[in-house]
């Protein structure tokens, strides 16, 4: 390693540390940003995760096939176009 390399290096790693250090002096009782979690909480959460996935698959399938038609719709357009554009002969 180069010289200024390492100095780059131990610079971004301090700057880094600072940055993250007021963190660890958090008193929040361990509970996190949300507050709380109960079997209620939990429950909802897995409840919410039940809905989600499904809904994502179907919202990226129905995005996928509009692609599939979009570009289905160029396809034929283009062999169209060369059908049409190539007409004739000698």
């Amino acid at each position: 390693m180069t010289r200024s390399l390492l100095v780059k290096l131990i610079l971004l790693s301090t700057t880094f540390a600072l940055v993250l250090a007021p963190a660890a002096f958090a008193e929040n009782d361990g509970r996190g940003f949300y507050g709380a979690t109960d079997d209620k909480v939990v429950t909802n959460a897995g409840f919410i995760l039940i809905v989600a996935f499904p809904l994502f698959v179907f919202l990226m399938s129905m995005g996928q096939r509009a692609l599939e038609k979009r570009k289905e719709a160029r396809k034929a357009a283009e062999q169209d176009y060369i059908g049409t554009h190539w007409r004739g002969g000698w």
